[in-house]
C-alpha cells in the first residue's frame, strides 16, 4: 500500500462508510507500514495484511482472497491486481459476493494493447457496479469495454473541514509561495510548473510536496534552470492542510488526472487553485479556479502572476475555489457508494 490517490481516499472514506451503518474492513496485498495505513487502523478499521513488502502481482493473492468472497456481501476493488483477482477469486469459490471496483484514473496503458481488452471485459462482467471517478473516465472505460456494463460516475471526495481556511490577501512582502502536492511520476508534470516559477522573479517560491520515481529528473531540472534556492522539495508529509495554508498558490499541472484528490484539498484550503486543462482536473476546476493549456510553462507563469498581482482576483479565485470544494466532501462520496451497495445486494442487508 502507498501513498497514491486511491490509497488517500480510504483514509476518510472507510470511517465514513462505517459511519452510515455498515461493518467495514480493509484487505491490502502489501500491508507494508505506510502512513496511510497506519491512520487508517488509528481510526478503528480492521485491516488485513497479506504480507509485507509483498508481490501484489503474485498469483497467491487469489487463494488469500477466497475466503473474503465468503465472509462478505461487498468487496470493493481498488487498482488493478485486485481488480482482476477478485474477478478470479469470485469465479472460483463460486461466491455469492458481490463484486464493486472504482476506476481512478481517466486511462492506463493497459487499455493501448489489444490483448487486454478481452481479459478486461470478462473481469469487468464479474462486477455489479464499476464506480468511475469522473464522466471523463466513465466514457473511457465504455468506449475500452463496450457497453452493457453498470457503470456509473461518482466524483472523489474529502474531508473538507480538514482543509478549509479563511480566504486571506496574498501577501507580496514575504513572497508568493506556490504549491503542488502530487507524486513524482509521468502523469503529474512538475516540470511545467518548475519551468514557469524559472520565468518569474524571485520572490516567487516552489513548494513540491510528495515523491517517486521522477523525484531525481526533477530536481535535475531545478539545478539546470538555476533556481535551487527557490524550490523546496518536502517529500512525503502527513501535515498537508498546514502547508497549504502557509502556500500563497496550490498548483496541479498533470499531464492527466482521473479525479485528484489534491485537487480538491487545495481548492479547499482558501487559496486560489491552477490546473492544466486536461481531463479530470477541467470537470473540478472550469468556472472556479484557473486552467492554462496543458504543458505551457509560460502560460502557467502568466496565471501564477495574475493572481499575485490582481488582489480581487486572487479573492474571488480563492472563495469560488472553496465553494466547489464543499460540493465534493466525503460525506456526500460515501452516502452515494451507499446507495450503490443497497443496490447491488438488492437492499437485503447494509454491509460493505
Amino acid at each position: 500500500m502507498v501513498t497514491a490517490g486511491a490509497e488517500h481516499l480510504l483514509v476518510d472514506l472507510l470511517p465514513a462508510l462505517r459511519d452510515q451503518g455498515n461493518e467495514v474492513e480493509l484487505a491490502v496485498f502489501d500491508g507494508t507500514d505506510f502512513p496511510f495505513l497506519r491512520e487508517i487502523k488509528e481510526r478503528g478499521i480492521t485491516v488485513h495484511s497479506f504480507g509485507l513488502n509483498h508481490n501484489v502481482y503474485s498469483p497467491k493473492n487469489i487463494i488469500k482472497l477466497v475466503p473474503f468472497m465468503k465472509r462478505y456481501d461487498i468487496v470493493h476493488t481498488h487498482n488493478t491486481a485486485p481488480q482482476l483477482f477478485a474477478a478470479i477469486a469470485k469465479t472460483v469459490s463460486l461466491s455469492g459476493a458481490k463484486l464493486v471496483s472504482t476506476e481512478h484514473s481517466t486511462n492506463n496503458r493497459r487499455r493501448g494493447k489489444w490483448y487486454f481488452k478481452p481479459v478486461d471485459r470478462w473481469m469487468y462482467g464479474r462486477y455489479a457496479g464499476i464506480i468511475c471517478i469522473s464522466d471523463q473516465a466513465a466514457s473511457n472505460l465504455v468506449a475500452h469495454i463496450g457497453k452493457g456494463f453498470n457503470v456509473c460516475t461518482i466524483f472523489n471526495g474529502v474531508d473538507t473541514s480538514r482543509f478549509v481556511a479563511p480566504v486571506r490577501e496574498i501577501g507580496p512582502s514575504r513572497g508568493i509561495v506556490v504549491t503542488m502536492v502530487a507524486r513524482f511520476v509521468e502523469a503529474k508534470d512538475q516540470d511545467t510548473l518548475v519551468r514557469a516559477i524559472a520565468e518569474l522573479p524571485a520572490t516567487y517560491r516552489l513548494q513540491l510536496v510528495g515523491d517517486g520515481e521522477r523525484r531525481s529528473e526533477v530536481e535535475a531540472l531545478v539545478q539546470t534552470l538555476g533556481i535551487g534556492d527557490r524550490v523546496n522539495f518536502m517529500g512525503i508529509r502527513s501535515d498537508i492542510p498546514d502547508i497549504l495554508r502557509d502556500s500563497d498558490i496550490v498548483v496541479m499541472s498533470s499531464h492527466w488526472e482521473g479525479l485528484s484528490l489534491s485537487n480538491i484539498e487545495g481548492m479547499a484550503s482558501g487559496r486560489p487553485f491552477v490546473a492544466s486543462d486536461v481531463d479530470g482536473l477541467r470537470e473540478v476546476t472550469d468556472g472556479y479556479g484557473l486552467l492554462f493549456p496543458h504543458g505551457d510553462a509560460n502560460a502557467l507563469a502568466d496565471v501564477l502572476r495574475s493572481l499575485a498581482e490582481d488582489k480581487d482576483l486572487y479573492r474571488k479565485t480563492a472563495e469560488r475555489c472553496q465553494e466547489r470544494a464543499l460540493q465534493f466532501d466525503i460525506s456526500v462520496m460515501a452516502a452515494k457508494y451507499n446507495e450503490l451497495y443497497k443496490r447491488v445486494t438488492g437492499n437485503l442487508r447494509n454491509e460493505a
